[in-house]
C-alpha cells in the first residue's frame, strides 16, 4: 500500500487537508469518491437521491449514527464537494443539512503517471459546536478514512 503523509489542520482558516497518491487509475479514484456504492466501502454507508449538484442524502457510520449531506460542486473527473451536517461534539446531529453549522469537504483528483493524487480540503468548522475538537477528530477521521481508500482500490487497481 502506498505511503501518504497524514492530515494538517490549519486553525487559522478551520480547515483540514490531506492530499495522498493512489497507484489506481483517476477514473476508479472518481467512481470511489462520487459514486455512492462505492463510497459505502471505505466512507460511510451513503445514500444519495440525485447525482450532480444539490443531490441529498445520509451517511451513516457505524458507531456515529447518520448526518445529512448534499452536493455543493461537480466537475467531472476533477473536483466534488459535499456539504454535510457537522458537530461530532455537540449533543445532537442535525436531520438535514443546515448552513450555519455544516462544513464542507472537496476532494480534488489530479492524474499521475503512476496513478492518481487526491486532495481533500474540509472547511468550516468555525461554524461547528466545538472547532478545535471537530479539527481534531476530522484530522484523524481523513487519515483512517483515506488510508482505507488506498487499500481499497490499490487492492483492486
Amino acid at each position: 500500500m502506498t505511503e501518504n503523509e497524514g492530515s494538517v489542520v490549519d486553525e487559522e482558516t478551520f480547515s483540514v487537508r490531506r492530499t495522498i497518491r493512489i497507484a489506481a487509475p483517476i477514473d476508479k479514484v472518481w467512481q470511489a469518491v462520487t459514486e455512492p456504492e462505492h463510497i459505502s466501502r471505505w466512507f460511510g454507508h451513503t445514500v444519495l437521491e440525485g447525482t450532480g449538484v444539490g443531490a441529498t442524502g445520509m451517511m451513516t457510520f457505524p458507531n456515529d449514527g447518520s448526518v445529512p449531506l448534499r452536493v455543493e460542486a461537480r466537475e467531472e473527473m476533477r473536483l466534488i464537494s459535499y456539504r454535510w451536517g457537522n458537530g461530532d461534539a455537540a449533543s445532537e446531529r442535525p436531520e438535514i443539512v443546515d448552513e450555519a453549522t455544516s462544513t464542507v469537504f472537496t476532494f480534488t483528483l489530479d492524474e499521475l503517471a503512476d496513478g492518481t493524487q487526491l486532495t481533500v480540503v474540509e472547511t468550516g468548522f468555525d461554524r461547528t459546536s466545538d472547532p478545535a475538537a471537530n479539527l481534531e477528530s476530522h484530522r484523524t477521521g481523513w487519515e483512517i478514512e483515506l488510508d482505507k481508500l488506498v487499500a481499497l482500490l490499490e487492492g483492486d487497481a
